[in-house]
């Protein structure tokens, strides 16, 4: 069984075939899929596709790349779900962090509101013992400093691009790292050797469907049916058996959402 960690199935590439897609990858081993929110828009649609199927689960969150617009209305309405919504489908909070790529979100007044609305999200998983999944491109230090700061969280810092030593203080702090099509590009050579680096007791598999679409698929849609084929290259990388990587992998997803149902088992 694999778990895919991190999948927008609620994005508009899937709205004529979704179905097909979550088909395809049941029939690839793909048994669990964790679908990531960006903002209140899309707060409903994912918890009603997660709860469509029985491999589906879902976190809600404000992306910092889809903040125009956001206010403390929208932090309470976040809060007011935590605590009411009894789903056992809703197993985390995110996707949320920080973007330091995107060039319209550099000004100090947009650094300044993405990070308060991260640190505001970070109080709200502590306070209902939630784990987090992380947005950290070119963010790696500063997310990492908030979470140190704040402190007592665990999570996913999805798809991980840092060093070897930045991936070490996320682990230190009990944090799993994702890794999904990026590191199926063989001139990928930073993330690939972190792929082999990185404790296996610290990875958790991902495919961001529909993007970071693996090299075979290059510049297509990606989905969630890719991902044992991503496992392989990982686990050819680390030179393992895909076993292997499926049952660890399987069993970092059930710890760090606190699901049991997680774990591994032959499919």
């Amino acid at each position: 069984m694999f778990i895919d960690t991190h999948c927008h199935l609620d994005a508009l590439d899937f709205k004529q075939d979704l179905q097909n897609v979550i088909s395809r990858a049941q029939d690839n081993g793909v048994l669990k899929i964790i679908i990531p929110a960006i903002n209140t828009s899309n707060y409903a649609i994912v918890e009603e596709i997660a709860s469509g199927f029985e491999g589906g689960y879902f976190c809600l969150g404000m992306h910092p790349m889809y903040l125009e617009g956001a206010s403390i209305n929208d932090l309470q309405f976040l809060e007011k779900i935590l605590r009411e919504n009894k789903n056992p489908k809703l197993i985390g909070i995110g996707e949320i962090g920080l973007d330091y790529f995107v060039d319209s979100l550099q000004a100090p007044e947009q650094i300044e509101k993405q990070e308060f609305y991260f640190v505001e999200q970070l109080k709200l998983a502590k306070k209902f013992k939630l784990p987090v999944v992380l947005h950290v491109r070119k963010s790696v230090d500063r997310v990492y400093k908030f979470l140190n700061q704040i402190g007592g969280l665990k999570g996913i810092a999805h798809a991980f691009n840092g060093s070897e030593q930045q991936a070490k203080k996320f682990i230190d702090l009990g944090f799993c790292l994702g890794f999904g099509g990026n590191i199926t590009y063989e001139r990928a050579l930073q993330i690939r050797r972190l792929a082999k680096l990185v404790p296996i007791e610290n990875i958790v598999l991902e495919t961001d469907s529909p993007d970071i679409a693996p090299s075979w698929i290059y510049k297509q849609r990606n989905e969630p049916y890719h991902l044992r084929q991503i496992a392989q290259v990982l686990a050819d990388l680390r030179e393992i058996n895909l076993e292997e990587l499926a049952e660890v992998t399987s069993a970092n997803a059930a710890r760090i959402f606190n699901c049991p149902q997680f774990q591994y088992y032959a499919h």
